[in-house]
């Protein structure tokens, strides 16, 4: 039984369904129904997150957990009972109320059954679906594949065809059984953390053996029946929050393409992970659930973050250092705009308040700005400790903060080796180690941007400390890259060329007295401004990156020929790197 949770039980065409409940009953009815060969408690994580802000019900599926099986199975799991069952159970929990439905897996299958069948139109608000598609929206994804092939949806068909590769087997008499009461049933929970990275806990329960072998009726009973007669009114009379996780060896995300006919109101959302995800990733689910579910208890069923990355980002909380201008404020409203939730960090109190009130303009469901210098490293302690305890853990951090520094090796004070480095280099060492600290902790992935610089990869007499420090990010990112991948973390060094921000009005000349100082700022500022690469596109390259788990990202044209020129042609960049430059 889950912990604190109100256990009753409800009768339904002969069984008796085991149902739980957390909350307050007066409060909107969540209800979390899980797949196979899962129990309730696979929602445990989620539920418990839910908890304080919804009335949670969840019930073990017939013949699965503490649920009785129907005899004889055979014929005992249909859709049409499944869905006697969820009546059951809202009629029990909320009499008086339309619940909003969640499903995983199996429960996600028999869900779409519950929202698109006439009976229960009026007794669901909404439906959160992950990892478990409509057998009738499957079966006429397939019929159109056949009746008009082409090579890309044949492609679709036998990618799909290879991932069902499990629902050939269950379909087989009395082998499944066996297998699941043997060998299967014991070796099936290591497996699963293999495979999956599951963090460890109670889960699965004892009663997996017995749960996998009654539930291989859930495929026997529904899954060839509806694919050759797929309904054709199976259209969804509520609105529906699809969660697709990218990396799911069971489904591929092709299924979903035509998914709009079927639904009014779609509200789309992909995920970095693989299938398991109420056990992986609790946090962004029961954030996902609560926004959707808020927006239609708002009356706002069709309300989603807009942008390229809307789908990927929304919801989640990105934290951004250097963020009062430049990369740092272009990056901070992009992510602003695809739905995250952003702090924005910089020395510059009202430069930082600027971005986050910009952000939430254009599309931050929240934004807040922080102040810290990222070179002293209590002051990030003090940061990063605020953040987990009013904000949450970061998903996305983006070390943006950064100071330019221009002259001769032999002009450049020890002084200002320590200032570049306590900023360039230290700052991102200290964002890494508290706020991606804590993200590996959390144990539900994340990603890290690391902004470095094509002087990363190429010298230049003018650029050594400033190089130094970009290059140790480099490195830096590439080590913790590897470190982290068994976790499900990210990390990307980007690697801007000349890009128009305010840091060459800034930057340091050593060896140089403050008018010639000023003098070359100004220049630095001219060419650069001439250039006039914009911050926005260095935005979208960190977006692309975390989107698509990049490692080493040259965003200009002249950093992508730089970082060629340095792995095929290093020898070239040397002798550039003599060339004195016009300042």
């Amino acid at each position: 039984m889950l912990d604190g949770a109100r256990e009753r039980w409800v009768r339904s065409d002969g069984v008796e369904l085991c149902v739980a409940e957390l909350g307050d009953p007066v409060r909107p009815t969540v209800v979390l129904v899980h797949g196979y060969p899962d129990s309730k408690e696979v929602w445990s994580e989620v539920a418990a997150r839910l908890a304080g802000r919804f009335h949670v019900v969840l019930y073990d599926v017939r013949g699965h957990g503490r649920s009785t099986a129907p005899s004889p199975l055979r014929g005992g799991f249909t859709l049409e009972k499944l869905t006697d069952d969820f009546l059951a159970v809202a009629d029990a929990v909320s009499p008086d109320r339309p619940v909003h439905l969640v499903g995983h897996d199996w429960g996600s299958v028999q869900s779409w059954e519950f929202v698109t069948v006439e009976r229960t139109r009026g007794r669901i608000a909404s439906f959160t679906s992950m990892s478990g598609p409509s057998l009738d929206h499957f079966g006429h994804w397939i019929n159109k594949r056949l009746r008009r092939p082409t090579p890309r949806r044949v492609g679709q068909l036998l990618g799909q065809g290879a991932k069902s590769w499990y629902v050939y087997l269950l379909h087989t008499p009395v082998l499944p059984e066996l297998a699941w009461r043997g060998p299967l049933g014991r070796r099936w929970p290591g497996i699963l953390r293999r495979a999956e990275k599951l963090p460890d806990g109670a889960y699965p329960t004892a009663s997996l053996p017995t749960d996998a072998a009654q539930g291989a009726w859930l495929y026997r009973d529904n899954v060839r029946p509806r694919l050759r007669r797929p309904r054709d009114d199976a259209h969804a009379h509520a609105p529906v929050q699809l969660v697709t996780p990218l990396e799911d060896a069971f489904l591929s995300e092709r299924l979903h393409d035509e998914l709009e006919l079927w639904v009014p109101h779609l509200t789309r959302r992909t995920l970095p992970a693989k299938h398991w995800v109420p056990r992986t990733r609790p946090d962004r689910l029961a954030d996902w659930i609560t926004e959707f579910v808020t927006a239609v208890e708002g009356g706002r069923p069709g309300a989603t973050a807009s942008g390229r990355y809307a789908d990927r980002f929304a919801g989640q909380l990105v934290l951004v250092t250097g963020a009062g201008g430049g990369i740092g404020r272009a990056t901070s409203l992009a992510f602003a705009e695809a739905g995250a939730r952003v702090v924005a960090v910089d020395r510059d109190a009202e430069a930082a308040l600027r971005t986050a009130e910009l952000s939430r303009l254009i599309g931050a469901t929240a934004a807040w700005a922080e102040t810290a210098d990222v070179s002293d490293e209590q002051a990030m302690e003090e940061l990063a400790a605020k953040v987990a305890a009013e904000y949450g853990v970061v998903d996305v951090l983006v070390n943006n903060a950064g100071i330019g520094l221009s002259g001769s090796f032999f002009d450049t004070t020890p002084q200002d080796w320590k200032k570049v480095l306590d900023v360039n280099l230290w700052g991102v060492i200290h964002g890494c180690r508290l706020f991606g600290g804590r993200m590996a902790a959390r144990g539900q992935g994340g990603h890290i941007v690391n902004i470095a610089s094509a002087a990363a990869f190429q010298p230049s007499r003018a650029l050594p400390a400033y190089g130094t420090s970009k290059a140790a990010v480099l490195m830096l990112s590439e080590c913790l890259r590897a470190e982290l991948a068994g976790q499900g973390i990210g990390v990307t060094a980007i690697c801007p060329g000349l890009v128009n921000t305010g840091i060459t009005s800034t930057a340091h000349f050593a060896g140089v007295d403050a008018d010639e100082e000023k003098r070359r700022q100004r220049r630095a500022a001219r060419l650069y401004g001439l250039r006039n690469y914009p911050p926005e596109k260095v935005a979208d390259a960190v977006l692309e990156a975390v989107a698509h788990d990049r490692a080493v990202v040259p965003v200009t044209p002249e950093a992508r020929g730089a970082h060629l020129m340095s792995r095929a042609f290093p020898g070239v960049l040397r002798r550039l790197a003599r060339v004195r430059p016009p300042l």
